[in-house]
């Protein structure tokens, strides 16, 4: 049961980072393609965004292997 609850948090994570993730990624492209020349300062954030949305999920994935392993 425990096994099955911490495959279910692993999962969800995953799924809404790469949400995140492809959101994030959408919507530099659009800023981009209206404001060329705020590419830089565009990147530098979508790159933290992602950076961020990545740590999200190994978080996930660590506390579900955590009750997995300990429950």
């Amino acid at each position: 049961m425990t096994a099955a609850i911490g495959a279910a948090i692993a999962v969800l994570t995953g799924i809404g980072a790469g949400i995140g993730i492809g959101m994030a990624t959408s919507k530099a492209v659009e800023a981009i393609a209206r404001q060329p020349e705020a590419e830089s300062k565009i990147s530098k954030n979508l790159l933290l965004g992602c950076a961020l949305a990545e740590a999200t999920a190994i978080y996930g994935f660590v506390i579900a292997l955590l009750i997995i392993l300990v429950l």
